[in-house]
């Protein structure tokens, strides 16, 4: 036998040997990532609307705006979750799943940048930020979105980085990973239509929500006060 074929040999084995379990965990990475992103996001959606409606603060289209991006972000992440559940995620899933993301977070990073520049000048008043809508642990939940969104894509860009070894095609959830997945989906769909539901209440049969409502326009219209 020639060196050459004792080197193809050699390599054969090398590909057919399986792979280590700390090597199968970290491709998984992705799946899990995205698993944090659907939970994560859907729960600061969550959290704007319990702000909403526990102090009764009325969002603002920019507020809105920022729900939506949020829900892009998440729904990107969805993609990978959903298609590592049926098992037939490949690369291209990845590359789907991720930029829909990231263009949500570079979306929504901005609309949170806006609305906090045009409430800037509050924190020259001498009784401290006004701003829009109530804060949390100091801070305005726009300034708390531009945080997390930016955040959200040093995140995407730190593991598309490492993608060769995060991401591994073919995956397949099984056991608790389609649990995780599942509970996750149900979750964004539920808080998706619950988000749904607090929009149209508060915009009405209307074609604008108004730059600072101050009320629920359905019940309003309806004579409902």
């Amino acid at each position: 036998m020639t060196e050459a074929e004792v080197t193809g040999r050699h390599r054969a084995v090398e590909i057919v040997e399986p792979e280590s379990a700390g090597r199968r965990f970290v491709g998984q990475s992705q799946y899990w990532l995205a698993c944090v992103f659907v939970i994560g996001w859907t729960g600061v959606i969550c959290g704007g609307l319990a702000v909403q409606f526990g102090s009764w603060d009325y969002p603002c289209p920019l507020c809105m705006l920022q729900r939506m991006f949020m829900a892009l972000a998440a729904l990107g992440a969805a993609i990978i979750v959903r298609k590592g559940m049926l098992g037939i995620i490949t690369s291209r899933d990845y590359m789907t799943g991720w930029g829909l993301a990231l263009l949500g977070c570079v979306a929504g990073g901005f609309t949170a940048w806006r609305q906090t520049m045009l409430h800037i000048n509050d924190w020259q008043q001498p009784n401290g930020p006004v701003g829009y809508g109530s804060a949390v642990l100091g801070l305005h939940l726009y300034v708390w979105a531009w945080v997390l969104f930016v955040a959200a894509i040093f995140a995407i860009g730190l593991v598309l980085s490492f993608g060769h070894d995060t991401a591994a095609p073919g995956f397949a959830a099984t056991g608790g990973q389609r649990v995780i997945g599942r509970l996750a989906l149900w979750f964004l769909g539920l808080v998706l239509i619950v988000n749904l539901i607090a929009v149209f209440c508060l915009e009405g049969l209307h074609w604008f929500l108004p730059d600072d409502p101050d009320k629920y326009q359905l019940f309003y219209d309806l004579g409902i006060r």
